[in-house]
């Protein structure tokens, strides 16, 4: 057995390895900005890009079908009233004779026109609301903070269905009473994330070259808040368009002659058991999936834009 003593140490094994500059300039992996990296690890959720792929297709019908369908969506054809599908109408006609393919894509244009105009206002109040409130701090906080409380504390529905009850039944009606208490979600979040940031060296930087409130929050807060406010936003949209489509079935929505996927359902109803049953069945699958797909898509988006799992 040979001792570990008697072993001749050799000065060539303690010389240092020759570098390669060719190898040692070579870039391993491109360099990734957030956005970027967060687009790479989104694709890789199947789940998610279903959800924006059937997003962008079910937008694009909602604009296209009605415009180039053959059959009106207002126009009644009673001798067509309640027929089953087929190959002149492919998801069958209701009472009126109307072709229930062409109303769906109708009803898909007005359900996501509220559901983006409600995310759109709730984020545009929430994130100056919200900014405000936690740059702020102090007084100016806990004074913007009850308001939120009180609003918070109000049955969401129940301000919703009391405001279309006394105004004049509208999209305009529809878009200001999902509004009108939906951004302090928004707020809350982006508060949140403001108080986080605003200690930050970039932000004390900023503040000691005399940067305004409004360019400290613009420049240096909203753009490191975007994931959550994205996020929170694919949760908006459904919410938005699952209570319009709600109201609608309760003939607080859209009004006949015109379309949603509410009123669809809520014509379809009276008539369900007379064996119709393909005038419930499309709105309502639509309704679902679009809730499925922004909600994977919200969820993939989550995890895409989570700066812990960057790598």
């Amino acid at each position: 057995m040979t001792n570990v003593h008697d072993i001749e140490v050799k000065d060539e094994w303690f010389k240092p390895k020759e570098k390669d500059i060719a190898k040692a300039e070579n870039v391993v992996r491109p360099s990734l900005s957030y956005w970027a990296d967060a687009w790479r690890r989104l694709k890789k959720n199947k789940l998610a890009m279903f959800g924006l792929f059937f997003l962008i297709f079910l937008g694009l019908a909602a604009i296209f079908v009605p415009m180039f369908s053959p059959h009106s969506v207002t126009t009644t054809d009673l001798p067509n009233q309640n027929k089953a599908p087929s190959m002149n109408n492919w998801f069958g006609t209701d009472e009126m004779g109307r072709d229930v393919f062409t109303r769906t894509w109708y009803g898909a244009r007005i359900s996501l026109f509220v559901g983006l105009m409600a995310a759109i206002i709730d984020v545009t109040i929430g994130i100056i609301y919200g900014g405000i409130s936690g740059y702020k701090g102090g007084k100016v906080d806990l004074f913007m903070m009850r308001i939120i409380e009180i609003l918070y504390g109000l049955p969401h529905l129940l301000v919703v269905i009391l405001l279309l009850v006394v105004m004049e039944p509208s999209l305009t009606t529809i878009i200001v009473a999902l509004t009108i208490t939906g951004w302090v979600g928004m707020a809350r979040i982006v508060r949140g994330q403001v108080l986080q940031i605003k200690n930050y060296e970039f932000v004390t930087a900023s503040k000691s070259f005399g940067a305004k409130t409004f360019r400290i929050i613009r420049k240096n807060l909203l753009p490191n808040t975007m994931g959550p406010i994205i996020v929170q936003m694919t949760l908006t949209v459904p919410s938005a368009i699952f209570a319009e489509a709600f109201l609608s079935f309760l003939g607080l929505g859209i009004q006949a002659p015109y379309a949603s996927w509410g009123v669809m359902a809520n014509d379809a109803l009276p008539v369900i058991l007379s064996g119709y049953w393909w005038r419930l069945f499309f709105p309502a699958l639509f309704i679902a999936i679009t809730m499925f797909a922004f909600n994977v898509l919200g969820d993939g988006l989550q995890d895409a834009l989570d700066p812990k799992l960057r790598g």
